[in-house]
């Protein structure tokens, strides 16, 4: 190993799980630029220590290439970290004292915006209504939005000041839920429902834009841009803390690539970004050919890219707006509503294709996902075979016919192993009991199915949905490792360690036509590593969501370094978007 040039920063005493076949182990790895230099022994990479070299000993823990989360929300993820978490608050007397609490603390704020509100937050038999929330807190708006996105509450005040207290006429697959009175309930369906409330709140909805329309914000202040950009630098440094040193976006707009380019052009992204251009059902298939390829031309580094199509196909169960084969267990005559026709989604796979657009599709429910891998076969056999890697995100249920058809048509399975209700949740959880209620006996052999997809031969990539569940990948690993099955008789997903690393690394990698130079930890490559303060290999399964985080490096740069072990509480997470 002789080097030239100047060795940065050298990594010693290392359990080092590299993710490469030709070399799966090793102790030491030094760094110069942004670039891996040296893998080995600590005594052949100890040789190349400079004067200016930054010695790191990892003491014995496993170190890994940086997390690559395969499937996040960034600026909603950041706006989280500043708003009221009701994550796992439940009864109403609880409820209560969380918004009253967080109301005296902010005296001045005109309204407030809680997120990670549970379905069943009043009780499982009550439904979460605005003269519940009226009783908390009626002088000013007040908006509970679900752990999933999908849902959200408004009191009255806050639907009287969005114009929506008496119903609005919506696009395909959003409801304003009425009630008998003739006046909303004060429950809102998806997103074109809830952001005319959501446009009262400070930031004005804006970090939800992305998946709402993916259109851009208007009358944006100077004043409004830099609060939006240290909301995201507070969301990106979060990310560095857990280890992450790639992020691929669920939503995305213009909007959000300038403040990320922004960041990037004066200290950096701590945090490689890759954007979507989010297609909606009304959006013009021109933009594809205009917008998505103009962007993706503009923005197209290693830092911050933008090369990828996302929409949504369906819903959630929780809310009833996922798309079913066959009928909702509870409710007959009721499957859901697909938010595209086959005939319009095969449109926008094939015009993406013809650009070397990846598309990465939202699909829960089994009818969802049957109907974007038929539209990703179509795209195949109108355009030729092409290595695009088309995605389906969550596939919360699949029906058997289709799990062989991912490996046929190569789609790649992006999942979320922390979303899946075990038993012993739902038993103790009414909340975490809804969806396996909705999905029904019939269809729970193939929910949650990444065993069966990834034994069929489907490529996969592991990620957390942040903010709907928390971003440490930690919890992400323990969970596809320890989640038992939700009921008897429902096959056992679990997942060997190795499998849900390379899904969570190399496959990760991969699926963003970056496994040539990250995902691995190689000479060549970029250095992007995390280091742990455990040799993961020898930790029990269920004691996996303990392991801290030592070192983020992304880039070359330490990016997070932690200086006592402590983490923050452990939290289950549920459902998707």
């Amino acid at each position: 190993m002789n080097m030239t040039g100047p060795i940065d920063l050298i990594l010693l005493g290392g359990r080092i799980k590299t993710m490469d076949e030709q070399r799966p182990f090793a102790e030491a790895i030094a760094v110069s630029g942004n670039r891996i230099v040296a893998v080995g022994t600590d005594v052949e990479v100890a040789a190349l220590v400079q004067a200016r070299t930054r010695i790191v000993n990892a003491n014995g823990g496993t170190v890994l290439p940086g997390f690559n989360d395969a499937h996040v929300h960034i600026f909603s993820g950041s706006a989280s970290l500043v708003q009221l978490s009701l994550e796992g608050v439940q009864g109403f007397e609880n409820l209560k004292s969380a918004i009253a609490g967080y109301a005296a603390a902010h005296p001045d704020a005109p309204s407030i915006v809680a997120q990670g509100c549970l379905y069943t937050a009043i009780s499982p038999a009550e439904p979460i209504t605005r003269h519940h929330l009226d009783q908390i807190m009626e002088d000013r708006p007040l908006l509970l939005v679900a752990f999933d996105l999908h849902t959200a509450w408004a009191n009255t005040v806050a639907l009287q000041h969005a114009g929506v207290l008496g119903g609005r006429k919506l696009p395909l697959g959003n409801e304003i839920v009425m009630g008998k009175d003739g006046l909303a309930t004060g429950e809102l369906r998806e997103a074109d429902a809830i952001s005319p409330v959501h446009a009262l709140f400070e930031g004005g909805g804006r970090e939800m834009l992305g998946i709402s329309t993916g259109d851009e914000p208007h009358h944006v202040t100077e004043a409004d841009r830099d609060y939006d950009i240290s909301l995201l630098r507070h969301g990106l440094a979060h990310c560095a803390s857990q280890g992450i040193t790639s992020i691929q976006n669920m939503d995305g707009n213009l909007y959000q690539l300038e403040l990320l380019n922004e960041i990037q052009q004066t200290e950096g992204l701590p945090v490689r970004v890759r954007m979507p251009f989010h297609m909606k059902n009304f959006t013009p298939l021109s933009d594809l050919r205009e917008k998505a390829a103009a962007w993706n031309r503009l923005y197209d580094s290693d830092m911050l890219r933008c090369d990828f199509v996302k929409l949504f196909m369906d819903g959630v169960t929780e809310s009833e707006t996922a798309f079913f084969l066959e009928d909702y267990a509870h409710q007959p005559g009721w499957k859901g509503e697909a938010l595209f026709s086959q005939m319009q989604f095969d449109d926008i796979c094939a015009t993406a294709s013809r650009l070397n657009l990846q598309v990465a599709s939202h699909a829960v429910g089994d009818g969802a996902v049957r109907r974007v891998l038929n539209g990703y076969e179509h795209a195949s056999d109108v355009t030729g075979a092409r290595d695009l890697r088309h995605r389906v995100e969550h596939i919360e249920v699949i029906h058997p016919d289709d799990i062989d058809r991912f490996c046929k048509i190569g789609a790649v399975a992006s999942m979320q192993p922390i979303h899946a209700p075990s038993r012993a949740e739902a038993d103790a959880d009414a909340d975490a009991e809804t969806a396996p209620r909705l999905i029904g006996p019939a269809r729970l052999p193939h929910a949650f199915a990444w065993r069966k997809l990834a034994d069929a031969g489907a490529p996969m990539v592991f990620s957390t949905d942040w903010p709907v569940a928390p971003l440490d990948p930690m919890l992400s690993i323990s969970a596809a490792m320890t989640r038992e099955p939700i009921a008897e008789g429902v096959p056992d997903q679990r997942l060997p360690l190795d499998d849900i690393l390379r899904g969570y690394t190399l496959n990760a990698a991969w699926v963003e036509f970056m496994s040539d130079r990250k995902g691995m930890v190689r000479e060549g490559y970029l250095a992007d590593l995390v280091v742990l303060d455990a040799d993961i290999d020898v930790v029990a399964p269920e004691a996996l969501s303990t392991v801290c985080i030592t070192l983020t490096i992304c880039d070359g740069r330490i990016t997070f370094e932690r200086t006592s072990r402590t983490r923050g509480a452990a939290a289950a997470g549920l459902h998707h978007v």
